[in-house]
């Protein structure tokens, strides 16, 4: 059995969730995770859900996220500066990683997509492998097509994946659908990570609709549209700590604080779901069949690619603004796509297990190799010299 250190990039709850579903896996195949790293701009906000769900002390870590100041949009360079700023205090993060490393001794690293352990390979060297995992990987294959436009952005996106994975052995891309490897960028394409609570769900269809935001600014389109749809009910989950846990803003609109047990029970009965084309959302709810409206944040490039990627793949619609009118229209319409998403999803224990105990098991040889190298040289030369070394 092999030893696993996960380090994940806490913004969000995407690879937070993922990392509870391949801890899952991991663990009923008698290997070990020695410990969960997560990092985090603010990393007070760990959520509750994860800690419960992961039992072993989670620690957190500085590390970048995206900035977006009193607007509703990603500010790019405001992003940029921000970090540039906080340089200081990432390499003491770096640092962090390498003294748990070293006092873990794990025969693989897990990176959740965190850019802290891109630049710890890079600049310690580490023997011990790296796998990452993330959607994102896929937006480096080969045969992925992806916006048109936004050049620009695609290229910052792109750097940006690319220094997650400084010296990583492998890449495994999470991917609504099946698609081929790319082994000569080493890209393993795999199904999402979806944790059993999902699986365990008996979908069924009530007359409200579930909304999903990454940032609380978004709020004001959804009311705005409200205000003239008030015959319209809806339960948006939101992260604004200036709020109770469920506040009902006018009748038929409630907003809810970030619970994921919650924020499950009610994906299971509603009629469709709209959000910010976060890739653990959308599949989750391909997953149990609802329809979704995916509308990503103002110039959060991603997003924008999620989107477009889940479009494709049947999810449902994509839009750049909380028109619900057009959501609701799509509703009868809308083909559910999830035999074939569960099909190619119960492949996920399968492929990962596959993949990342090839990666340990080749580490462990290369130990074996050295070590067993090594006292044939000590054996050489304490019979040719009588020198104890």
């Amino acid at each position: 059995m092999s030893k696993f250190l996960f380090v994940v990039q806490g913004e969000g709850r995407g690879h937070l969730t993922q990392a509870i579903s391949l801890f899952e896996i991991l663990t009923n195949q008698g290997h070990e995770v020695v410990s969960v790293l997560v990092g985090m701009d603010n990393e007070k906000n760990l959520p509750v859900f994860f800690q419960e769900k992961i039992p072993l002390t989670v620690k957190t870590f500085p590390a970048p996220s995206l900035v977006y100041g009193q607007t509703k949009a990603v500010k790019v360079w405001d992003t940029i500066s921000t970090h540039l700023l906080k340089l200081k205090k990432y390499r003491k993060s770096i640092q962090f990683l390498a003294d748990e490393v070293k006092q873990h001794q794990p025969d693989v690293i897990v990176n959740f997509y965190d850019m802290i352990c891109g630049l710890y390979t890079f600049f310690h060297r580490s023997s011990i492998p790296v796998v990452c995992i993330g959607h994102q990987y896929l937006l480096l294959h080969e045969a992925f097509v992806s916006l048109p436009n936004k050049a620009f952005d695609r290229f910052l996106l792109n750097l940006n994946t690319r220094l997650t994975a400084l010296n990583s052995s492998k890449m495994l891309a999470l991917s609504f659908v099946k698609m081929p490897n790319d082994l000569p960028h080493n890209i393993v394409v795999t199904p999402p990570l979806l944790r059993d609570e999902v699986k365990k769900l008996s979908p069924t269809t009530k007359p409200y609709i579930l909304a999903y935001i990454t940032h609380h600014k978004l709020s004001e389109d959804i009311i705005n549209w409200h205000s003239n749809n008030r015959e319209v009910e809806i339960h948006c989950f939101w992260n604004n700590k200036e709020f109770a846990d469920e506040w009902q803003f006018r009748e038929n609109l409630t907003f809810h604080q970030v619970n994921s047990e919650k924020f499950l029970r009610m994906m299971q009965e509603c009629s469709g779901l709209v959000c910010t084309a976060g890739f653990e959302s959308v599949c989750e709810a391909m997953y149990l069949g609802k329809p979704i409206m995916m509308v990503p944040v103002p110039n959060h490039i991603e997003q924008q690619i999620n989107a477009l990627d889940g479009e494709r793949a049947g999810a449902g619609i994509a839009d750049r603004i909380f028109d619900l009118s057009r959501f609701i229209q799509y509703l009868p319409v809308h083909q559910n796509v999830s035999e074939n998403f569960k099909a190619w999803q119960s492949q996920t224990s399968r492929l990962f297990l596959q993949s990342l105990e090839e990666v340990a098991n080749q580490n462990k040889t290369q130990i074996y190799t050295f070590k067993n190298t090594d006292n044939q040289w000590l054996g050489y030369f304490r019979r040719t010299f009588g020198y104890k070394i």
